[in-house]
C-alpha cells in the first residue's frame, strides 16, 4: 500500500467525524462558510477561551460552542500526548488539518485560539528557573541553569506544531494557516503568540542552509511554468507567449525550494541580460522583442521579484537569494559587470499625497513661481499641483510638475526612512540587501498599475558587489545609500 493511498484512507474514514463537527456547529447557529472577516468581534470585548471553556452556552458571536470547544482542546492535546509516538501524534495532527480545511473561518479562529492560548509555558516553572540561573550566574552551575531555564520556557505549542509537520503535507498546511491567520491579528491580538511561534519555527525549517536554487525554464514541467503565473506578484504574466518571453534565452529565472514543498518555488526572481542598465519596463515585457546578443551581455537585471507564500512572512531568504543568482550568473557569464534592478515604488503616490505641501515649501521662490505657473490660474496648492500630475505621460520633459514628482520620489526614496527603514516596501528590501538608490526612470511603467503607484515612474537600484556592506551599515544609521544623479534631485 502506497503512503498516498494510505492517507486517503485515513481521511476518507475521518471525514465523517468532520462532518459531524460542522453539522453540529451549524445547528448551533454558527454560518457554514462565511467569508472570512477580520473585523470580527475584538478581543478585548470576546470572552477569552478559558471562560468559554468553563461555560455552559455559546454566545451569538461564538463560532463553537463550550462543548465543542473543549472536544478540540481534547483533539489539540491528544496530539502531544507523551504516551504516543511521533508517527501516531502526527497521524493525529492531520486528523485536526482535515477538520480545518472542511471548517468555516470564524470556526478555524476558534482552533488558533486554542492553539495560541491553551498551550503556553508553565509560568511558576519558568520562573523559578529564570531564579535559579539569576543565581547561578558567574558560578559553575550557570551553563546548567541555563539549559534548564530555556527548556522551562518552551511551550508545549511548538511540539504541537512539530507534530503536525511530521507528514509532507503538515509543512505547507502550516504554511497556508499563518497565512489566513495574518489578516486577523490586527483585530485580535489573542492570536500573536501562535504567530510568532510559527514564525520561529518556519525561519528555522526555512533556513538557506535547506533551500535549494533552481534554475526555472521554459523546459521545466508545465506545473511548476503556471505556478510562476499565479504568484508574478509585480508584473502580471498575460498568456503562455508573455511567460515564454520571460524564459527565453537572453533570460533567467531562479527560485529557492523546500525539500517538503517539491514543485513550489518560495521565492523566485525574473532576470534580463541586457547590455545597459534598463529604464523602461517595456522592452523586456515585449513578447515580439527579439533576444539580446549573449555575447555582449554585460549587465543583468532583476525585474521582478516574488515571494510565493504568504505564510512566510518574516521569514528573509530574498538577501541569500539575490547573491546565489548573481554568483550564479558570474559563473556562466563572466563578461557581466553590473547587476542592478528595475523596480517599482509601490507606495509613491500615497506618500506624495500626504507631504505635497511640505515638499511645495521646500522649493525655491523661483522653482515655485514656475510650478504654479505650469499647475494654471490660481493659487498652488497640493491638490492643484497633484490633479496638474494625474496625466504624467502627457507632461513635456522640461515642465515643473514633472520635475516635482521627480524630486518629490527622490526625497520618498532617498530620505524616507522610519525606524531605520525606507518607507517603500521595495526599497526596504534592496537596500536592506545592500543596494543604493541609482536612477529614477521617468515613464518606465505605463501601465494603470504603474501609473496608479508612482505617476509611471521606476528606479534602478545598484547592487554594487564590493560596497554592500559598506551600504547596510549606512542604512544602519538611518543614511540611505543614493547615488549623485538621486542626491541632484533634493530640494
Amino acid at each position: 500500500m502506497t503512503g498516498t493511498t494510505w492517507l486517503s484512507r485515513k481521511v476518507s474514514k475521518l471525514l465523517p467525524a468532520v462532518s459531524s463537527w460542522q453539522k453540529e456547529a451549524e445547528a448551533q447557529g454558527a454560518p457554514a462558510q462565511p467569508a472570512a472577516n477580520p473585523s470580527l468581534k475584538s478581543s478585548q470585548t470576546a470572552r477569552s477561551i478559558s471562560m468559554r471553556l468553563k461555560a455552559t452556552l455559546r454566545q451569538e458571536d461564538e463560532a463553537l460552542s463550550p462543548r465543542l470547544l473543549r472536544r478540540a482542546l481534547q483533539e489539540l492535546q491528544a496530539i502531544i500526548d507523551p504516551r504516543v509516538s511521533e508517527i501516531e501524534g502526527g497521524r493525529r495532527a492531520m486528523q485536526v488539518a482535515a477538520w480545518h480545511a472542511a471548517a468555516s473561518p470564524p470556526q478555524r479562529r476558534d482552533l488558533w485560539l486554542l492553539m495560541s492560548e491553551m498551550f503556553v509555558a508553565d509560568a511558576l516553572k519558568a520562573r523559578d528557573a529564570q531564579a535559579r540561573l539569576a543565581a547561578a550566574v558567574g558560578t559553575p552551575d550557570e551553563a546548567v541553569a541555563e539549559v534548564h531555564y530555556r527548556r522551562a520556557t518552551v511551550s508545549p505549542r511548538r511540539r504541537l506544531l512539530q507534530r503536525f509537520s511530521v507528514y509532507p503535507e503538515g509543512v505547507q498546511f502550516l504554511v497556508d494557516v499563518r497565512a489566513q491567520m495574518l489578516p486577523f491579528l490586527k483585530s485580535d491580538k489573542r492570536l500573536m503568540a501562535l504567530d510568532v511561534e510559527m514564525e520561529y519555527m518556519f525561519s528555522t525549517w526555512f533556513d538557506v542552509g535547506f533551500l535549494d536554487l533552481q534554475r526555472i525554464s521554459w523546459d521545466s514541467p508545465a506545473s511548476l511554468i503556471e505556478k510562476l503565473i499565479q504568484y508574478e506578484a509585480v508584473h502580471d504574466i498575460k498568456s503562455w507567449a508573455d511567460v515564454k518571453n520571460r524564459l527565453d534565452s537572453d533570460r533567467r529565472c531562479y527560485g529557492f525550494f523546500h525539500p517538503r514543498l517539491p514543485g513550489v518555488p518560495l521565492i523566485f526572481v525574473e532576470v534580463a541580460l541586457v547590455d545597459e542598465m534598463a529604464e523602461d519596463i517595456m522592452p523586456l515585457l515585449d513578447e515580439l522583442a527579439a533576444a539580446s546578443d549573449l555575447d555582449k551581455a554585460t549587465t543583468a537585471i532583476f525585474y521582478s521579484i516574488s515571494n510565493t507564500q504568504p505564510g512566510l512572512r518574516g521569514v528573509s531568504f530574498g538577501d541569500s537569494l539575490i547573491k546565489r543568482v548573481v554568483d550564479t550568473l558570474k559563473g556562466e557569464f563572466p563578461r557581466l559587470r553590473t547587476f542592478a534592478t528595475l523596480s517599482p515604488i509601490p507606495g509613491y503616490r500615497s506618500w506624495l499625497g500626504k507631504h505635497a505641501a511640505v515638499l511645495i515649501e521646500a522649493l525655491a521662490d523661483k522653482d515655485r513661481t514656475a510650478l504654479g505657473q505650469a499647475v494654471g490660474p490660481g493659487p498652488l496648492t497640493p491638490g492643484s499641483f497633484l490633479a496638474a500630475a494625474e496625466n504624467p505621460l502627457a507632461l513635456p520633459e522640461k515642465s515643473p510638475v514633472r520635475q516635482m514628482l521627480l524630486q518629490g520620489a527622490a526625497h520618498y526614496l532617498g530620505k524616507g526612512v522610519a525606524d531605520d527603514r525606507p518607507l517603500d516596501p521595495v526599497a526596504r528590501f534592496h537596500l536592506g540587501n545592500g543596494a543604493r538608490v541609482e536612477r529614477l526612470n521617468w515613464g518606465a511603467d505605463p501601465s494603470p498599475k504603474g501609473l496608479k503607484q508612482s505617476f509611471g515612474l521606476m528606479v534602478n537600484y545598484l547592487y554594487d558587489l564590493k560596497r554592500l556592506d559598506k551600504h547596510r551599515a549606512m542604512l544602519a544609521q538611518g543614511k540611505v545609500p543614493v547615488s549623485s544623479r538621486i542626491q541632484d534631485l533634493y530640494i
